[in-house]
């Protein structure tokens, strides 16, 4: 019997949560993914676990709190321990991502980096055998000349369209446009993600490349883990 999208994050989710260990310092995630483990992470709070949560978004910073998950500031904490986020395309061998479908990518790539590991948690349709088959890179843009931010996008070879929110641009957390930009399936995720990040006008773009370090994908089969380099089942 195929299983749900849904119920399978679920899956995935409690899985990572047992990565939590009492004292640590932990990312929070964006997305629908990442929520099912704040819901999960919550429960183990509530039975008496403690640890100190960063949180990517201002959404997951106000369910956190509705749930009593201790709250600090990324420059207050130093390291993070452990992060664990979903994402929205995943390739096995490299663990490099697509990121940002919820518009935090920034704030996402920000404690990833601070985090000494990256725990990535998603089903198996977030799986693909070159990134840009499925979804779009988000990149943030500072709004001011957005359309010729645009424009060297496209020079590039991508194809950018500006995200709406009810009929009007969507603005991050951080004011910024969100430029959902499809490419050809990339080849070098490296080097693109390079060439986006030197271009003027962008503040930073949904490649996450080198960053994670483990991810646990469910699917109809059962769980997979996968370590950057090898698979492990």
């Amino acid at each position: 019997m195929t299983t749900t999208p849904e119920a399978l994050k679920l899956v995935a989710a409690r899985q990572a949560v047992e990565l939590v260990k009492d004292g640590m310092k932990l990312g929070l995630g964006s997305g629908s993914t990442a929520e099912l483990f704040l819901i999960e992470l919550a429960a183990r709070i509530a039975d008496g676990l403690h640890i100190t949560a960063v949180p990517t978004s201002e959404k997951v910073a106000a369910m956190a709190r509705e749930r009593g998950i201790p709250l600090a500031e990324l420059s207050d904490v130093g390291r993070l321990d452990l992060t664990v986020d979903g994402a929205d395309e995943i390739l096995p061998r490299t663990l490099d991502l697509i990121k940002g479908r919820g518009g935090a990518l920034l704030r996402e790539k920000l404690v990833a980096t601070a985090a000494d590991r990256l725990c990535i948690i998603a089903d198996s349709s977030k799986l693909v055998s070159r990134l840009g088959e499925q979804q779009p890179v988000p990149v943030a843009v500072v709004p001011f000349g957005w359309r010729q931010t645009a424009d060297r996008i496209r020079d590039l070879g991508g194809d950018p369209s500006l995200r709406q929110s009810n009929g009007t641009p969507f603005r991050s957390d951080d004011g910024l446009y969100i430029l959902d930009c499809r490419f050809q399936p990339i080849a070098e995720p490296a080097r693109l993600a390079d060439a986006l990040k030197g271009l003027l006008g962008v503040v930073d773009h949904g490649l996450f490349v080198g960053i994670a370090s483990q991810a646990i994908v469910a699917g109809d089969s059962g769980i997979v883990t996968l370590e950057a380099g090898t698979v492990v089942a």
